[in-house]
């Protein structure tokens, strides 16, 4: 149990938006606070929802939350817009919903900004959180995934080797090629024949460095997909599940980003609620592994 909490700690200080809410409820439990939370707009979108506004107490609330997350000082992360609400069904798109109209969906909400540690306390912090033990033993379904997952990263490998000896001969017989060929001996040079003028050939033109193009969220998060889902098969740990639950929550949140002018859109929209459920499925996990 203390060695599952020490690896969600240790994920929450590396940013994980999946680590820094099972840490959050973890704490808000006795006060009926549930949390849900996403990266938008440069902060960290918070939302607190209870059943009684008296709960939510804006002061009391507001000064806890800086409390826990400034102990945690999440890389990354420094500013969080904090936002509290009446519970309501479970919703993906909350933020889309509270920024549309937010003085009919929320009680209050605040924009705070974290103190940043020094390097050497964060240095410090990281030190007193023990390592990770070693996994327990693999089942053979684990295995057999496991074997076949890095038979193809090793076939991957090895192509991109074959790939890059053969660029290396082809580089070597040119060089070997222009350094002989001053070792030949003199030869006549080739008889001169009149042709008509022809413009002369111009050197093509050194083309200006562009700016890379934006990446696109839809192809990120359907690879965050992928990944997530061939690594859900071996999870074992609590803190791989809770390393799953935030690779699906990151693989939601891009698929939110997709553009309503993107033909993409509605197969966006349907992943997104896709991926958002398999990583509270992810979640689940976590906590049923720090029962036992």
């Amino acid at each position: 149990m203390t060695q599952s909490v020490d690896d969600i700690t240790r994920q929450a200080r590396r940013g994980s938006v999946a680590a820094i809410i099972q840490i959050l409820n973890d704490r808000f439990a006795d006060a009926g606070i549930r949390t849900r939370a996403m990266l938008a707009d440069g902060a960290l979108q918070l939302l607190c929802e209870a059943k009684t506004a008296k709960q939510l107490d804006q002061t009391a609330t507001v000064e806890q939350i800086r409390q826990i997350l400034e102990s945690l000082s999440p890389r990354n992360i420094s500013k969080v817009n904090i936002n509290a609400r009446i519970v309501r069904e479970q919703q993906l798109l909350w933020l889309e919903e509270i920024s549309r109209n937010p003085e009919e969906h929320l009680l209050w909400s605040e924009l705070i900004v974290l103190k940043t540690p020094h390097l050497i306390q964060r240095w410090r912090e990281e030190r007193k959180i023990p390592k990770p033990r070693s996994p327990r033993p693999q089942t053979p379904t684990a295995r057999k995934n496991l074997k076949q997952l890095y038979f193809w990263r090793g076939l991957m490998g090895g192509a991109s080797l074959c790939l890059f000896l053969l660029l290396l001969g082809w580089v070597a017989r040119d060089w070997w090629a222009s350094r002989f060929a001053g070792d030949r001996p003199n030869e006549p040079p080739p008889a001169v024949i009149d042709t008509p003028e022809s413009p002369p050939v111009l050197a093509p033109e050194t083309v200006a460095e562009s700016t890379p193009p934006a990446p696109d969220p839809f192809v990120q998060a359907v690879r965050l997909a992928e990944a997530a889902a061939v690594e859900g098969q071996a999870a074992q740990t609590a803190a791989e599940w809770l390393d799953l639950a935030s690779r699906w929550q990151r693989a939601s949140d891009l698929m939110a980003e997709v553009s309503p002018e993107d033909n993409r859109y509605p197969t966006a929209q349907d992943r997104a609620s896709s991926y958002q459920k398999n990583s509270e499925a992810a979640l689940q996990q976590v906590q049923r592994l720090q029962a036992e």
